[in-house]
């Protein structure tokens, strides 16, 4: 993957009001807490089945993106808006949440597969191509070691919720590094953070 600039972000989730809240929708808030990070004025619109807003950051063409086509078809929203946009493949980051990851930990990568999550499933099947970057954002599985549908649309324990939102500001800083200077700085500064209930930080190193 080349060195391109990111300049569309898009957060994965379900839209309508029995999904806020969930594990699922961790994309959405995402972006939401990216909105309020950011500085300046950005413009919302409703185009390609999807909530877009759009301004600059660092001097450079920034949109951020939530689609409203269910997650199985988030490709659709995406690679519309990509392609209206003139945006490269290489210039998008997805962010979504991650069965695999446990609660405190982000993963950022250049490219892959889906991983097995329908989202980036749907992504890479309308983009043609694996090559875009990820934030994946760790919200764990069942206490039986498992994961399924009705776990990650359940919504977030209290305990749960306050972790999350410390991860959140962390993904957004990790975002922001990632466009201010490299994906590769980010990705060595943050893929190896844990961060506890306790409200603590740790560096661990994933073997």
């Amino acid at each position: 993957m080349s060195a391109e600039r990111i300049c569309l972000i898009a957060g994965l989730g379900n839209p309508g009001p029995d999904y806020e809240g969930t594990r699922h929708n961790v994309g959405f808030d995402f972006v939401e807490k990216m909105l309020a990070k950011l500085p300046g004025n950005w413009e919302k619109i409703h185009a390609f089945n999807s909530y877009c807003w759009k301004g600059t950051y660092a001097g450079q063409k920034l949109i951020l993106q939530t689609p409203l086509t269910f997650m199985n078809l988030s490709g659709n929203a995406v690679a519309g808006l990509a392609r209206a946009e003139k945006i490269a493949p290489e210039q998008i980051m997805i962010v979504h949440d991650d069965m695999d990851l446990e609660p405190g930990r982000i993963r950022l990568r250049a490219n892959g597969s889906s991983g097995g999550h329908n989202g980036i499933k749907s992504v890479i099947e309308q983009l043609g191509t694996q090559n875009f970057s990820r934030l994946r954002i760790g919200i764990g599985k069942m206490a039986n070691g498992h994961g399924s549908a009705d776990f990650v649309l359940s919504k977030f324990q209290p305990e749960e919720q306050a972790l999350m939102d410390q991860v959140l500001a962390m993904a957004v800083d990790a975002a922001i590094l990632a466009m201010r200077r490299s994906l590769q700085m980010a990705m060595a500064q943050y893929n190896n953070k844990l961060l506890s209930i306790e409200n603590k930080t740790e560096d661990n190193t994933l073997k």
